[in-house]
């Protein structure tokens, strides 16, 4: 009898430990000692815990002073100037970025007849029409940046120099369907009827 009881104090004690050292931890910590977006406070006087940035404040990371990378203009104006050197490995992942985001819609060789399209989503324009041909790569960069029409804006998708780099492949896009000749450095237009493989300078 006496080791039942000894083994019922046990349990009870075992019991009464339990809560009490859970109600010691609490001691409100669910509610931590700081202010909650929209919270309540009694220390201000308009009882707002949020209060309004000091003016002139800027968010980390989000200072835009080069409005030509971040808006595609040039005092007002869209620009056809890049603002950072393109090269071959701009325009690469240009071409990466693009198949992601844009092949969608626009296809992979810029008609417009991307899959969405032939599921029967509104076909986009070609790339290769005469308009966007002349349009300056500041208006890709706004359009991606801005959306226009039927597109939405990929700003939220696509970082700035991803977004130029887009615009350096879209360009590459359209000079490839009306190059020349001319257009191949001299030392390279000997490789031009050669055999896929074969070295260049070696008679097909």
């Amino acid at each position: 009898m006496p080791r039942n009881v000894s083994r019922q104090a046990c349990a009870t004690l075992l019991v009464v430990a339990s809560c009490v050292g859970l109600a010691a931890c609490r001691q409100d910590m669910h509610d931590n000692p700081r202010y909650e977006p929209l919270e309540y406070s009694a220390f201000f006087g308009d009882a707002r815990a949020s209060r309004t940035p000091v003016p002139g404040t800027v968010a980390r990371g989000m200072l835009r002073e080069d409005d030509h990378l971040y808006t595609g203009k040039v005092g007002g104006q869209l620009t056809n100037v890049f603002p950072m050197p393109v090269t071959a490995e701009v325009v690469e992942r240009g071409r990466e970025r693009f198949d992601v985001f844009c092949s969608p819609c626009h296809g992979r060789t810029g008609e417009g007849d991307g899959m969405v399209v032939q599921r029967g989503f509104r076909m986009p324009p070609s790339f290769h029409e005469e308009r966007l041909r002349s349009a300056p790569v500041g208006y890709f960069f706004d359009v991606m940046t801005n959306g226009f029409g039927a597109m939405q804006d990929y700003a939220a998708q696509v970082p700035v120099a991803d977004r130029w780099a887009i615009a350096a492949y879209l360009r590459a896009l359209q000079l490839s369907r009306h190059a020349t000749i001319d257009d191949v450095p001299a030392d390279r237009r000997a490789a031009l009827n050669q055999p896929a493989g074969a070295p260049a300078g070696q008679e097909p």
